[in-house]
């Protein structure tokens, strides 16, 4: 339409309106040049009227890595409804299948998170009958990968006084890394710290354990933390 877009959130199966000034930054004359008919994209919801059942999205309001990372969510959460429906299959639970999809939904939002739980052999008794768990592990396990977080921090390692020779600058990173995150020289005093894992909050504490190694160090280096993309 001249003055926005209706959308559909594939999610929830609901209309959405996406208004001209949440399409991009700045004057956009020609709706057509920034979207088109058929187009799939990640948008952020800035309005709700729970009455009315409106919905509005933004564009412009979705930053390059919320995007990523909603699409690559989404696209976890297909393949792992895919994964689902075929234990039930196999397991020959077909016709119980939206008993037992209305008993999981009670327990987790997404089936993603559901068979997390299964290769954790975390999921609550009584959700799934054994055959089902049985056919749900030997699926997760042959193709179900845990999503990895990660943060890149760029690290900035400046001596003080004759103290801060290369020798301690070598013990420093070596005692960085046992605590699992991985150091990449960049040209001194340059360096980047990346630390992954299987929760945001577990790769954040993991540089936490490198800033607490850095500590000890103060009266041989000032040392500044920054992270990548902030």
């Amino acid at each position: 339409m001249p003055h926005g877009a209706y959308c559909e959130l594939t999610e929830y199966k609901l209309d959405a309106y996406l208004p001209i000034s949440e399409i991009a930054s700045g004057w956009v004359k020609n709706i057509h040049e920034f979207i088109k008919e058929g187009q799939s994209d990640a948008a952020k919801v800035v309005f709700i009227d729970p009455a009315k059942r409106a919905v509005d999205v933004s564009l412009k309001k979705t930053t390059v890595k919320e995007k990523k990372d909603k699409i690559n969510d989404y696209n976890l959460e297909k393949r792992a409804e895919k994964f689902f429906n075929s234990a039930l299959k196999s397991a020959h639970e077909e016709e119980q299948a939206p008993q037992i999809k209305a008993r999981i939904a009670q327990t987790v939002q997404t089936y993603a998170e559901f068979l997390e739980r299964v290769r954790e052999d975390k999921e609550e008794k009584g959700l799934v009958d054994k055959k089902l768990k049985e056919a749900l592990k030997d699926i997760v396990l042959k193709n179900y990968k845990p999503k990895e977080y990660y943060v890149s921090y760029s690290l900035s390692l400046r001596s003080i006084g004759s103290k801060g020779n290369i020798g301690m600058v070598k013990k420093a990173l070596t005692d960085i890394e046992k605590t699992g995150v991985s150091v990449l020289y960049e040209g001194a005093p340059h360096y980047k710290l990346t630390a992954r894992g299987e929760s945001y909050p577990a790769v954040e504490g993991m540089i936490k354990q490198a800033e607490a190694v850095l500590s000890k160090y103060q009266a041989s280096f000032s040392a500044e933390l920054k992270k990548e993309g902030a």
